[in-house]
């Protein structure tokens, strides 16, 4: 990895929102999962959770495996168990829905913790998932067709949730623990090694500011 690539690895990761997540209920179309992914990607998302069949999930993650790289994807059979734990760490439910109740998107507060949960294309929020909903928006149209495509409008209520957090300083302080941050910094610039030492239940070295490891004897050590 050249060193142009590792600063941007760091760059990317200090951006990273760890209390901003996106909840997928039944969305099948693969070319709609892959626009969300991506969207998580460009917006800091770590993490994206799918409720779906994991068969037919898997039959559509060819098109996103490259973002899949950066953003944790969690399939899930049961909406609800995403939910669950997400309002057990005390985030916000927002569902993209067109009901009567909702909002327009830009009255939400994004700089919480905050779960945007998205609809299946044709059936929308599932009954399953209501419980947990706190808000629910909508993107306003000035046209005939009554909604954005998912993704579509999953893109422009993101852009609103990091404008808001730009605004804030949320992307100009790192916001994840040296912990986490070493550990996926290892993890994103050093992959087989980290399968290494995942393999052999080893901790990870520690890397410099050039991305090597600091301590040089460390491959001889492993036969590496």
């Amino acid at each position: 990895m050249t060193l142009e690539r590792f600063h941007k690895v760091a760059e990317v990761l200090s951006c990273r929102q760890p209390d901003l997540t996106v909840v997928s209920d039944s969305v099948h179309k693969g070319q709609n999962l892959s626009a969300i992914v991506r969207t998580c990607d460009a917006v800091g998302i770590m993490a994206v959770h799918s409720a779906l069949d994991e068969a037919t999930f898997r039959a559509h993650t060819g098109t996103t495996m490259g973002t899949h790289k950066w953003v944790e994807t969690h399939v899930y059979r049961d909406v609800t168990e995403p939910l669950k734990q997400l309002k057990a760490d005390n985030y916000q439910i927002v569902a993209a829905d067109t009901t009567g109740d909702s909002v327009d998107y830009r009255e939400i507060d994004f700089t919480g913790p905050t779960a945007l949960l998205l609809g299946a294309e044709k059936y929308g929020i599932s009954d399953a998932a209501a419980p947990f909903i706190d808000r629910r928006i909508t993107v306003p149209m000035l046209g005939m067709v009554e909604s954005f495509n998912v993704s579509v409008a999953c893109a422009i209520i993101l852009a609103q949730a990091r404008q808001q957090r730009e605004k804030k300083g949320f992307y100009r302080q790192r916001r994840l623990s040296d912990e986490r941050y070493k550990k996926l910094l290892f993890e994103w610039t050093q992959p087989l090694l980290a399968r290494y030492c995942q393999k052999h239940q080893l901790p990870y070295p520690e890397l410099n500011d050039q991305g090597d490891i600091i301590d040089g004897g460390w491959r001889d050590k492993h036969q590496l």
